[in-house]
């Protein structure tokens, strides 16, 4: 037994050394064996643990490739993780003029007086000019939060975090939709919370499904992306948020609503789910796709009486918002730069989507013209990751399917051969030659 895994070490340290790289393939068993001079049995052993730590897939009929890498984690959609040239898992937009636009907001900053408070702790609830600042920004149409319902975080990641920590136990059950946002998965992990997929259709998470699942095994929430879901854009219309609304309450079930993308539709973004069940609903929204990664704001809209709790976890994780940022956020919405930055992006987002439609024009993918990503169900015999590896070999980086998948079985047939194109961060010139070779690499076969 120990000697298949000394094999499968020595291959392992020349797959992280580039030889073979990814998406080659490994030679057939029966070779395998030959070249080592082990039994055929062996070496099904050597590339079954090479299988079992994520490092090559196995495809019936056409052999056993390098894969680019394990199903990115979070950290691969939240920070640069690759050395591949063209970067499609990041998805951070900027618009021509960003920089010069926020300068402008910051200056003020600058100022001793100005900056000795703006360097202060901040409280979970902000300032009154934040909490005003913010609900202007979040309102849609007939909607907008009450100011003192606002709590701030660093980041939409953590307003996630620190909602899931006040609502959940460790050990509790979520109900999250069967493609979801993958660093709720890491974030599940670290605070000790099961995820539970839930069945979705055209119109996104099925309330049926979402029914039967809480009376299999009680939920303690549920977390949703209801506008432009990330990464299908399933869109959720009016109805269906009723509905949604309606079994959330008739279950007594809190439920987490991301609105992160909502910017992008402009009035057309719809209700938040609060708008229905407002006792039920934790409205989260950010700064870090309308303005920058960098210095951000998260935003956690809290039903009435749930302020105190929330804010407490927001605490307790180190997920408060800076004062720095908070002020500077209540400077860029209140001097216009959001709004201009959000206008460019939505034009910035519709030209991205153009070239998608030209490039990958009778493939299969799946894009709201609106968003900044697309969801691609790749031809035959293309598999996820052998794609992913193959588009690696090519200096771009992309996102199987099941980095999006809940639930412990992997895609669970919700993604059988997807990939997710992060239409944002790459330069317009970068993506057009990307999604050129793409279309490339799919016509012709592994």
């Amino acid at each position: 037994m120990g000697d298949y895994r000394h094999i499968a070490d020595r291959i392992a340290a020349e797959i992280a050394a580039g030889r073979p790289g990814p998406g080659e393939r490994l030679p057939p068993q029966r070779l395998f064996a030959r070249r080592h001079g082990i039994a055929a049995s062996t070496a099904g052993r050597v590339y079954a643990e090479l299988v079992r730590r994520g490092l090559v897939v196995g495809e019936v009929g056409r052999g056993t490739f390098v894969r680019a890498s394990p199903v990115p984690s979070g950290q691969a959609l939240a920070e640069p993780a690759t050395t591949a040239q063209i970067n499609m898992e990041l998805n951070y937009p900027s618009v021509p003029g960003q920089s010069e636009l926020l300068a402008a907001g910051l200056a003020p900053l600058l100022r001793p007086d100005v900056l000795t408070e703006a360097t202060r702790p901040a409280a979970a609830a902000g300032t009154s000019a934040a909490r005003e600042a913010a609900a202007g920004l979040l309102a849609a149409g007939g909607w907008r939060p009450a100011p003192d319902r606002l709590l701030f975080a660093g980041n939409a990641r953590q307003a996630i975090a620190g909602a899931l920590a006040a609502l959940v136990r460790p050990g509790g059950r979520v109900g999250v939709e069967q493609l979801t946002y993958p660093l709720v998965k890491e974030i599940a992990a670290r605070l000790g919370i099961v995820l539970v997929p839930l069945a979705m259709d055209e119109q996104g998470l099925r309330p049926d499904a979402l029914a039967a699942a809480h009376r299999s095994a009680p939920l303690s929430a549920v977390y949703v992306q209801p506008t432009l879901h990330n990464p299908t854009s399933a869109p959720t219309g009016p109805e269906r948020r009723r509905q949604l609304a309606d079994t959330v309450r008739d279950l007594r079930l809190p439920v987490v609503e991301d609105r992160i993308w909502s910017f992008l539709c402009g009035p057309e973004s719809g209700e938040p789910l609060a708008v229905c069940a407002p006792e039920r609903t934790y409205v989260v929204d950010g700064l870090s796709k309308r303005v920058a990664p960098g210095l951000t704001v998260g935003f956690l809209v809290v039903p009435e009486g749930r302020g105190g709790q929330t804010a407490a976890a927001l605490r307790s994780g180190g997920w408060t918002a800076g004062s720095f940022a908070l002020e500077a956020a209540v400077r860029w919405i209140g001097d216009g730069t959001v709004a201009r930055l959000v206008e460019a992006k939505r034009a910035d987002a519709a030209a991205r989507q153009r070239l998608v439609a030209r490039h990958l024009d009778g493939f299969a993918v799946r894009a709201d013209p609106r968003v900044y990503y697309a969801w691609w169900r790749l031809p035959r015999p293309w598999r996820a990751d052998v794609f992913a590896a193959a588009a690696a070999r090519r200096g771009i980086a992309v996102t199987p399917g099941p980095a999006f998948a809940a639930g412990d079985r992997g895609a669970d047939g919700a993604a059988p051969d997807c990939v997710r194109l992060g239409l944002a961060s790459a330069p317009l010139p970068e993506l057009e030659r990307a999604l050129r070779t793409l279309a490339a690499v799919a016509r012709a076969h592994p």
